[in-house]
């Protein structure tokens, strides 16, 4: 059985930007864990579920968050969502997460999640694995606006965490316009150093002068030097007051660097560095960025509106990117939002488990809860189908296992979609059961690797190459 692929992709084949292929998300913040690095964002998924096509992403659904991971910078597996609303019920909102982790004296590996509770605050939630379950440590927010000691922030979100080479934490925040009218210095964005238990303070809140503040605080630390990333506003840059350095462009994301964070004055502008989706031609969207590393490459991680290009939707709903930023901590190139996104750093290794929501992109798919932190991929109509880039059979290879439920059949092609299927899977009934596929030839070498639905709601859950 040969079956006719869906044209409804919405990420390309050969662009690696977005993340995702069919997830509504922004805002993206990482922690690398065991050789995968996971990654977690706003759901505006869920804000577009809420209001459909002909609505707006205002945001105010959003009560969850988006988890993925990669090994390869290139397939991604989706995690699903983390709950927020559930685990912490006072929450507004749940958005732009900013997330640590340490070994602590249990011998576990803690992971500290911080997150804005809508403009009003900053919320945290704890957990021993990346994936969770996750649990609301301190039962209220952590930062919120009018508490003690806090001024000239009128939106403390958009929190951005570190925790340095010493072991010290660090939270940076804010939002809003302050009151005194200077609209280039605001210093509304704050920086505090937070206690040994990264749920209290243990310093005084510190003004950062961020030029043209808007939002997205980040942190990040370098040979001893504290990095901090923002995103730049809307307003015009006709009243610039230096000529030593230019003013970031609209909507950038703007850096400052110090060795001393708790001295106001130490932090140094270094400019903007990262331009907004639409100085590349792509719709303007805000922006909010995260600056990470992962087994020897300095990433961006960031946001556009790649799917919703591809879409009837114009509601303003974003997607995760990832494109390459060589920072240090002196020199931060002025780069921007590709389509092209970066490479694949290694070919994916099929003799081992894989979700079958692990996937470079696909077309008419959406996703299915197995348990906590993992999904099967679900058809949503004849000619579905996912894709896997890169897959390297190092033997000769002649079977597949793979666990799947519903009625139809699953296709297993290679490297083009108008190939001819190398096996067909037959589906059968409502229930999980592993089924094991031989060949039509033994295969070897690196390919591409697709699986096509025959028709709605059947569901793989995992596959694996024998």
């Amino acid at each position: 059985m040969n079956i006719k692929f869906s044209d409804n992709a919405y990420k390309l084949c050969d662009t690696s930007n977005p993340i995702s292929p069919n997830v509504f998300c922004a805002d993206p913040t990482c922690v690398e864990y065991e050789g995968r690095l996971y990654i977690y964002g706003t759901n505006d998924h869920q804000q577009y579920e809420a209001v459909g096509d002909e609505g707006k992403n205002s945001y105010e659904k959003i009560k969850s968050l988006v988890v993925f991971s990669t090994d390869d910078m290139a397939n991604y597996e989706y995690h699903g969502i983390i709950n927020t609303e559930k685990i912490a019920p006072w929450i507004y909102n749940s958005w732009a997460p900013s997330i640590v982790s340490r070994v602590e004296s249990d011998g576990l590996t803690h992971f500290y999640l911080y997150f804005s509770n809508n403009g009003n605050g900053v919320g945290v939630i704890t957990a021993t694995h990346p994936l969770g379950p996750w649990s609301d440590p301190l039962g209220k927010p952590l930062v919120y606006q009018g508490m003690p000691n806090l001024e000239n922030c009128p939106a403390p979100f958009d929190p951005g965490v570190l925790i340095d080479d010493m072991g010290t934490g660090w939270l940076a925040f804010g939002g809003g316009v302050e009151a005194r009218g200077d609209n280039i210095h605001t210093k509304v964005p704050k920086i505090v150093r937070l206690g040994k238990d990264l749920l209290s303070f243990d310093s005084e809140f510190v003004s950062i002068d961020a030029p043209y503040f808007f939002e997205a605080s980040e942190l990040n630390f370098e040979n001893g030097t504290y990095i901090y990333t923002y995103s730049t506003d809307w307003q015009s840059r006709d009243k610039w007051d230096r000529q030593d350095i230019n003013a970031p462009a609209v909507c950038s994301m703007g850096c400052l660097t110090t060795k001393t964070p708790l001295d106001s004055d130490s932090w140094e502008f270094k400019g903007g560095f990262f331009l907004n989706a639409g100085e590349s031609g792509m719709e303007w969207c805000n922006n909010h960025t995260h600056l990470a590393e992962f087994k020897g490459t300095k990433y961006i991680l960031h946001h556009t509106m790649h799917i919703q290009e591809r879409m009837t939707t114009k509601g303003g709903f974003r997607c995760m990117c990832v494109d390459y930023l060589p920072y240090s901590d002196k020199d931060f190139p002025i780069t921007k939002a590709t389509r092209q996104g970066v490479s694949q750093i290694k070919s994916l290794n099929p003799y081992t488990i894989h979700s079958g929501s692990e996937m470079f992109t696909c077309a008419d798919v959406w996703y299915e809860e197995i348990s906590l932190g993992k999904m099967a991929v679900k058809s949503l109509k004849y000619g579905a189908w996912t894709y896997i880039k890169s897959v390297e059979f190092s033997k000769e290879t002649e079977s597949f296992t793979l666990k799947i439920k519903g009625n139809g059949c699953i296709g297993v092609y290679l490297d083009s979609e108008n190939s001819q299927p190398i096996g067909v899977v037959e589906t059968f009934g409502d229930k999980y059961k592993e089924v094991s596929v031989t060949l039509k030839e033994k295969i070897s070498g690196i390919h591409n690797l697709y699986f096509a639905f025959s028709s709605e709601n059947i569901c793989l859950e995992s596959w694996q190459a024998k």
